[in-house]
């Protein structure tokens, strides 16, 4: 049986080495897809690959059952396409800059079959593409022994650069990203094999230095994997055990911690959290960073100890709480749902 990953694991004890700790993620343990986390792209037209099948929302296409997502393409004529299938994505409703990006992820082979763990920048509808950028954690297509990691972007035009990697694709696999200020690095079940240099946005590579969203989907033919034949077996499923984020741990700020003598509730929060447990006289001001280190939100701690959170965006931040010579006196890792 799949182990579950409860919710409160997300909000275990921060510590200060520089190490990955998960900020988002979805397991799939539910009975149907969580519409908080994910939205659906709908429709035919191609989608930039002259791809003939049409994204549904259809249960038949898509579904979350016995821990598992499961994405299937379907040979059936549907709003004047000859296949159906489904393509979700976290646009909107989370994006992620920099971090450990990985999936659990097994795949069906067969001629025209393209499935994809992959990512966009978040501004694609101010930019558009290839100018937003555009990160390949895995695509496969055909029939192939091999999985491809790539990356897109805009330098005078459409450019790309990528490796393969051989992979038993047809069995559970764990697909990832490593991606930081210099590198994207890419890996199989943790075997690095292939690194993309964006340091200081070298080669007009500075798409990646600003937030994405994550899509996974089962794409039917297009101009790259040909179209599908007599030889393809459908319906053909990709299955998704899970899909997970991490961030390096927050370690830039100095802190004399107070062990046990106050806390923050509620957590996860939406609109305003409340610390409780200090005298009001120990406490001055606070502050909200992301957990790259950027300051977000400070300023003096109100009378009733209250913060409004509800200008953040969903993810994970650290509140620092400082005394009144500006010290931080305790961080917590701050969920905002």
């Amino acid at each position: 049986m799949k182990a579950t990953l409860s919710f409160l694991f997300i909000l275990f004890i921060f510590n200060t080495q520089a190490q990955f700790e998960l900020v988002w993620s979805d397991e799939f343990d539910g009975t149907e897809l969580d519409l908080t986390k994910w939205n659906f792209d709908l429709g035919a037209g191609g989608w930039g690959n002259a791809e003939p099948q049409y994204y549904t929302a259809n249960d038949n296409n898509i579904d979350v059952d016995t821990g598992y997502l499961r994405i299937t393409a379907i040979n059936e004529d549907f709003g004047g396409a000859e296949y159906t299938s489904s393509r979700i994505k976290t646009k909107g409703l989370y994006e992620v800059q920099y971090g450990k990006i990985e999936a659990r992820i097994k795949i069906p082979k067969g001629q025209g079959l393209w499935p994809s763990f992959w990512m966009l920048g978040s501004n694609i509808d101010e930019v558009s593409w290839p100018q937003c950028g555009e990160i390949d954690i895995m695509e496969h297509i055909n029939n192939s022994f091999y999985i491809h990691g790539t990356y897109h972007y805009n330098n005078f035009g459409h450019t790309y650069f990528g490796q393969d990697k051989a992979a038993d694709v047809e069995e559970f696999q764990v697909y990832s990203i490593e991606w930081d200020a210099s590198k994207i690095r890419w890996y199989l079940n943790d075997i690095l094999y292939f690194t993309a240099n964006i340091e200081d946005g070298i080669g007009s590579t500075e798409e990646f230095h600003e937030p994405f969203f994550i899509l996974l989907n089962m794409a039917t033919g297009g101009n790259w994997p040909g179209y599908p034949d007599e030889s393809t077996v459908f319906p053909a499923s990709m299955f998704v055990d899970y899909v997970r984020v991490y961030q390096k741990s927050f370690a830039s700020i100095a802190t004399n911690e107070i062990e046990d003598q106050f806390n923050i509730y509620p957590n996860p929060a939406s609109d305003l959290i409340i610390v409780n447990g200090l005298n009001k006289a120990d406490l001055s001001n606070y502050s909200i960073y992301s957990l790259s280190g950027e300051n977000l939100s400070n300023g003096p701690l109100p009378q009733s100890h209250e913060i409004v959170v509800s200008d953040l965006k969903a993810g994970c931040y650290i509140l620092a709480i400082k005394d009144l010579q500006g010290n931080i006196q305790n961080r917590f890792r701050l969920m905002i749902q």
